[in-house]
């Protein structure tokens, strides 16, 4: 994890401009990098570094001898550098994952390039050779990017938003920050003034689609085409492993949030076991965070104790919390109010990491509710097939919404996440599977995932198949939910003539909720007129919601109360 800044013709002084890139500092902690690119006087590179692998070699933007006019800045991990080295043969100069990307793109173009990377990533690439600009970013934008592309041709590059909102430039209209679209890179002409011209905007990979990565996987060939109930637990078994083995490439420790949910439980248990085959020197970190005597407390300590983790509590009270409000709607630069409910304790769990451990590469859940269709809500769905379609929405927002959230927490206290769930191969082998095997059976959601590790004796059976917690409500007390608390609060700040004005004041995404106009204020107090960074709010579907909380559903009941 790191933090990637490039800017391409800019007409003001790089050196003031170079300002902005220091708003990204928090993504890389260990060193920093600004580099000007030779031959173009107002083109340049800025580099924040977390160093996870090659700690000597690892700085950007990097250059090989053997590609003295291709530059790369990267963010992210490309789990399969090695067997692609295997396949075609590449010699590299560094110990550095990315390297494989200039090697890819000298051997068969950009296409190539980005539909071979089995990982995540968001990469600017540089040929001055030919006079090109190359973005990418990763299936489901695990890892961010931003850009900023004026009618003249100014291209800004960032990782977040922040980094770019306040570039200087001749223009006097501002031109507009939008987040890249993940699954997707772009091709720039580069000019001789150093301005660059977009040439094509290319969809590289749809999640449903098997990766063109998957021919030099090291998991054997699958049975295909056989829809079995025990092939497919069985098949689900070995990618999961997969998936989580090929992220345990780090030089620096690794630890894993641990809510005492299905999913976070899965990756920890899995997580352990793998590190004990390969013999770590260093005991497995989970860290659960909650209020006092919290389901989510309780229920990681019984996963804790039953895998055999070196297991931490953060216990928090509705004072931080709230107090914390800010700095996550800064860190997130979105004002989706399920996004910052749940954000606020990911937020101060990280923190803790990065106070009191040296865990630095962090394993989590996401990505599961979306792709094994985890809401409360999905068990209202009218149909397999709109479950589905509902499911396959939701993982092409996730880089909006819980992706957006997992990365802007972590990444605000120099941690790097790894989310196993959202592997190429894992979940494009889920998503082949027929609509019906994939929906809440018995009253239970993600049935075919909790049926499919059964008897593999990893988690206790309460765990396995312990209910849907509401979203962010798990880390509160039984008697009062975490937004109860949030909005008992927010209703002695916002007045009520306020949010009656609300729809004049903010006239797209108009707030309908006291709490709603809370965050509203708070991020265009940083972000004004920006709001368009999340084309509409999260909220579940098939039920007249109110609010996206489940426990505001008919079908909601804590697993405490059974």
């Amino acid at each position: 994890m790191c933090g990637i800044w490039a800017l391409f013709g800019s007409d003001e002084c790089l050196s003031v401009q170079c300002l902005s890139a220091m708003k990204i500092a928090h993504r890389g902690p260990d060193a920093f990098r600004f580099e000007n690119v030779n031959g173009f006087t107002n083109c340049c590179f800025g580099f924040h570094r977390l160093a996870v692998v090659d700690q000597l070699y690892g700085m950007q933007p990097i250059r090989v001898k053997k590609f003295p006019y291709l530059w790369l800045c990267y963010n992210g991990e490309i789990y399969n550098f090695k067997q692609l080295q295997k396949q075609f043969g590449f010699e590299y100069q560094t110990l550095v994952d990315g390297e494989v990307i200039l090697h890819l793109y000298n051997r068969g173009g950009i296409e190539q390039t980005a539909s071979m990377l089995d990982g995540v990533f968001a990469f600017i690439l540089l040929d001055t050779a030919n006079r090109k600009v190359f973005l990418g970013r990763d299936t489901y934008g695990v890892r961010p990017l931003f850009k900023v592309l004026s009618d003249d041709g100014f291209l800004g590059i960032c990782s977040e938003a922040k980094g770019l909102i306040n570039l200087k430039h001749s223009t006097t209209l501002c031109p507009k920050v939008e987040p890249f679209l993940p699954g997707h890179y772009e091709v720039l002409d580069l000019k001789p003034s150093g301005k660059v011209a977009s040439v094509e905007l290319v969809k590289f990979h749809s999640y449903k689609d098997e990766p063109l990565h998957v021919a030099f996987d090291t998991v054997e060939t699958l049975p295909s085409g056989s829809f079995d109930l025990e092939t497919v637990k069985s098949n689900i078994r070995i990618l999961f492993e997969n998936a989580v083995r090929k992220r345990l490439m780090a030089h620096r420790r690794i630890g894993c949030l641990l809510s005492g949910g299905l999913d976070s439980s899965l990756v920890a248990a899995v997580l352990l076991k793998l590190m004990k085959e390969m013999n770590f020197n260093y005991p497995l970190q989970t860290f659960a965070i909650g209020m006092e005597n919290s389901p989510d407390l309780v229920a990681a300590r019984k996963v804790a104790a039953h895998i055999g983790s070196d297991h931490h509590e953060v216990v928090f009270n509705s004072e931080e919390g709230i107090q914390a409000i800010e700095d996550v709607i800064f860190s997130l630069e979105t004002y989706d109010i399920t996004t910052i409910r749940a954000s606020i304790g990911m937020y101060l769990v990280s923190k803790y990491i990065r106070k009191k451990t040296d865990s630095v590469v962090i394993f989590s859940g996401e990505g599961s509710d979306e792709l094994t269709q985890g809401y409360i809500y999905f068990h209202k769905a009218p149909s397999p097939e709109e479950a589905a379609e509902e499911s396959e929405r939701l993982l092409k927002e996730l880089y909006l919404f819980d992706v957006l959230r997992a990365d802007r927490t972590t990444a605000a206290h120099g941690l790097e996440l790894r989310v196993p769930f959202l592997d190429h191969r894992f979940t494009s082998y889920y998503l082949s599977l027929p609509a019906e095997l994939r929906i809440p059976k018995n009253g239970i959601e993600k049935y075919l995932l909790r049926q499919s590790f059964e008897d593999s004796n990893l988690l206790p059976k309460e765990i396995l198949w312990r209910p849907k917690e509401a979203f962010s409500d798990g880390i509160a007390s039984v008697k009062k939910s975490w937004f109860s608390i949030l909005q008992d609060y927010i209703d002695q700040q916002v007045d009520d003539l306020l949010l009656e004005k609300a729809a004049e004041k903010y006239p797209f995404n108009p707030p309908k909720t006291k709490e709603s106009y809370y965050y509203r204020q708070i991020f265009e107090k940083h972000y004004s007129g920006q709001s368009s960074w999340l084309p509409h709010y999260w909220m579940p579907r098939w039920v007249k919601a109110t609010d996206p909380s489940a426990r505001t559903l008919k079908h909601y009941k804590s697993a405490t109360q059974e």
